[in-house]
């Protein structure tokens, strides 16, 4: 039995076993080889293993979750024996006498492109699949594990880093905890990690053998035991026992009203990253989403969503919530959350450069599809959209005249829409100091106390060396939010906090007596938050 410590990053109790996610280098080395023979019978060895190992996920997944979720293994099967694609490889094998790993990384390049540029939605979406099959055949080649087979059983997922985009695609009902050894508590991918409730430790010096061993991740003492003894296991089972309990006494308070002893009451809302996301929310009984990050729709692909694709997701959303309000923060990409086809320049200071807002701006076309999709959508729920990084008033005016113009263009098509709420992450110093003139043109604020953190005490939450410095309780963050409430009451609009803070129950009755509106959390903090809200008196406070 072994125990390491590390950082917490969202808290709960789980026993499994350990898959190592292992980051390979995307650069496939091309090698001049002598007998061209030999080079096609490994590749034809490769796909013989890539073909038995979809039968038996094919077999698997089937009997897991059904024929329709386990047809894709079958479907890629099928691909790998395709004429055209294998006839690619071999003749880069044959003609420029080309090692088996780059022939296949080009081919499946190329048949990626040609599906990816192809008029047909279906076509178009079997460019992903080349991509994957490709990569199967190249792991096998390389001796490599496939990223891609965790199995049919939930796994405790250990792995270096994970940036946003890997994250997000992860299967979360394969997904016991995280264990990873250079994410920042702060970073995005510790916020997914939150939203998605798994429990995750950062800072762990993991060792690939640790792979495929039992262990115990306890988030809540930031520790990793491997290899647990009888013993400790019985521990824990009884500690995973009374953690159930509490949860099931929680779920009393579903129903119930976020008002204190004393009458202050407070609207509790969720945050969310992707639709699969909303069973959560009303699980644990949100009032809404305030804070939708659009931004998934855009990350792990090759290539921008469409307005349609786009205006599918907004409206199951909307659809799903009813008469809840629902926030969708439009595209916050740039900084951690990097996108290859967005093309963005390599800077020294990403946190501080070319995103969010500033992308939207500076490249219309793509503000404009969603602002489309999202006034589509409006028609169908109780939306509303939130722009974040904004840091001037002519901002705001320009985004509002945008809206504008991509509202009546769709009336004029007769296509239905209706007026949304329009707020705005406060997320900076230079956001608070005006937040009085913003506030005359702004329908909400939702203060994003990650990013303002940030800035207000010139720390960058990504460098890990600088978590103990990183004090979302300092007082000139905790004035600022003062600030801005006031200013945005003084106008007649509401104020929520949308960023991490708003889940620190530590702080919730400093926050009721600011005169704060709302807080949009973790789906699963929800509850404890209304506990700690029926359990406060604020009349008492001197």
């Amino acid at each position: 039995m072994e125990t390491v410590q590390g950082k917490k990053i969202y808290g709960g109790i789980v026993i499994g076993k350990i898959f190592h996610y292992r980051k390979e280098d995307s650069q496939i080395r091309r090698c001049q080889i002598e007998d061209i023979d030999a080079e096609w019978k490994r590749y034809e060895k490769a796909k013989e293993t890539a073909i038995e190992q979809l039968t038996v996920l094919y077999d698997t997944t089937k009997e897991k979750v059904g024929e329709v979720n386990a047809q894709i293994f079958e479907v890629h099967a099928m691909m790998l024996e395709d004429e055209d694609y294998n006839d690619c490889i071999k003749g880069i094998i044959e003609n420029q006498s080309m090692n088996a790993e780059y022939a296949v990384a080009t081919a499946g390049d190329r048949f990626a492109e040609m599906f990816a540029n192809m008029e047909d939605d279906y076509f178009k979406a079997r460019a992903v699949d080349i991509k994957d099959i490709s990569e199967r055949i190249i792991h096998i080649l390389l001796g490599r594990e496939s990223q891609q087979d965790m199995g049919a059983e939930p796994v405790i997922l250990m792995a270096d880093d994970l940036v946003p985009s890997e994250t997000v695609q992860l299967d979360k009902e394969l997904l016991l905890a995280l264990i990873t050894k250079k994410s920042s508590v702060n970073s995005h991918t510790a916020i997914l990690a939150r939203t998605m409730n798994i429990p995750a430790i950062t800072k762990v010096d993991i060792r690939a053998e640790w792979h495929g061993k039992t262990a115990i991740v306890d988030s809540y003492r930031e520790q990793v035991i491997i290899d647990p003894s009888e013993e400790v296991l019985q521990e824990y089972r009884v500690l995973l026992e009374q953690e159930k309990e509490k949860k099931e006494l929680l779920q009393t308070l579903k129903g119930k009203e976020n008002v204190t002893l004393d009458g202050r009451s407070i609207q509790i809302y969720a945050n969310i990253g992707k639709p699969e996301d909303i069973p959560g929310v009303l699980l644990n009984d949100a009032g809404g989403i305030g804070l939708f990050r659009s931004e998934f729709l855009y990350l792990g692909r090759d290539d921008f969503p469409s307005e349609e694709e786009q205006f599918q997701v907004y409206r199951q959303v909307a659809e799903v919530m009813g008469d809840k309000k629902v926030i969708i923060r439009t595209l916050d990409v740039g900084a951690d959350k990097q996108v290859d086809y967005f093309h963005l320049p390599q800077e020294e200071n990403p946190a501080m450069g070319y995103r969010a807002i500033r992308i939207c701006l500076t490249q219309r076309d793509i503000f404009k599809t969603q602002l489309r999709a999202l006034y589509r959508a409006s028609a169908y729920g109780n939306l509303a959209v939130m722009y974040p990084m904004i840091t001037s008033l002519w901002e705001l005016q320009e985004i509002k005249k945008m809206a504008s113009e991509v509202k009546a263009e769709l009336e004029r098509d007769g296509i239905p829409c209706k007026e949304m709420e329009q707020g705005i992450m406060i997320e900076t110093p230079a956001a608070v100091m005006i937040s009085d003139l913003l506030a005359k043109e702004a329908d909400f604020f939702s203060i994003g106390t990650n990013d303002l953190t940030q800035y207000t005490l010139a720390i960058d939450r990504q460098n890990t060396m600088l978590d103990d410095f990183y004090d979302p309780h300092h007082e000139a963050v905790l004035r600022m939010i003062q600030m801005v409430i006031d200013n945005g009451h003084k106008e007649g609009i509401w104020v929520g906090i949308c960023g991490e803070l708003g889940a620190d129950a530590d702080l919730m009755e400093t926050f009721l007596a600011m005169g704060l509106d709302e807080v949009s959390v973790s789906a699963s903090c929800v509850l404890p938050l209304r506990k700690k809200v029926r359990e406060t008196r604020l009349c008492e406070k001197k």
